[in-house]
């Protein structure tokens, strides 16, 4: 038998956070630290965390389906989205509520299945409607204020792999993923 996974959360944290089928994430200040970098040509570039990237690949191994919803878009987010394998996607859009309507309703899903994390004002509707809120900690006050979870990594630092643990372990799957990339036990 493998030995218990070390990390742990507050029992009231996974009651909250069970039933979801969607993460709605916000992508500058989550999925990045917020920074806009621009080469010289004007292109837009962006800095992802490898911890992210992993966590959303376990959640959709789990069956729980990541959608991204931005008020921009840009090849570079495209591209790692791709990569990712995610195909919810909407991007380039400011008024996120009915993006993330229209998700649920493409998913078979409700407000009642769906986690969501954002960093700003225009999150605030995402936040208010999902069973399960979350805020990195250097998202605006107000979203720290109503958010179920303050993650303790940053956005863009791991903040995302945080609430897909949390996601996982309250679902019933982290465990036997992480024996599965254990491998068997000496």
């Amino acid at each position: 038998m493998s030995p218990a996974p070390a990390q742990t959360w507050p029992p009231e944290l996974l009651l909250r956070a069970q039933g979801m089928r969607v993460l709605l994430l916000d992508v500058d200040g989550v999925l990045t630290d917020g920074g806009l970098y621009y080469g010289a040509e004007g292109e837009v570039l962006k800095r992802f965390h490898t911890l992210d990237g992993h966590g959303l690949k376990l959640l959709m191994r789990a069956g729980i389906v990541p959608a991204v919803i931005s008020g921009r878009d840009s090849p570079a987010l495209r591209q790692r989205l791709a990569a990712l394998g995610i195909t919810q996607l909407r991007l380039g859009t400011e008024d996120k509520l009915p993006a993330a309507q229209a998700v649920l309703r493409e998913l078979g899903a409700d407000w009642t299945q769906a986690a969501a994390m954002g960093d700003d004002w225009p999150d605030l509707p995402l936040l208010r409607h999902a069973a399960f809120a979350c805020a990195p900690p250097n998202a605006h006050p107000e979203l720290r204020a109503i958010a179920h979870h303050v993650t303790d990594l940053p956005g863009g630092s791991g903040a995302v792999r945080e609430l897909c643990d949390v996601l996982l372990a309250a679902g019933g799957h982290y465990r036997r993923l992480l024996e599965q990339h254990q491998g068997p036990h000496p």
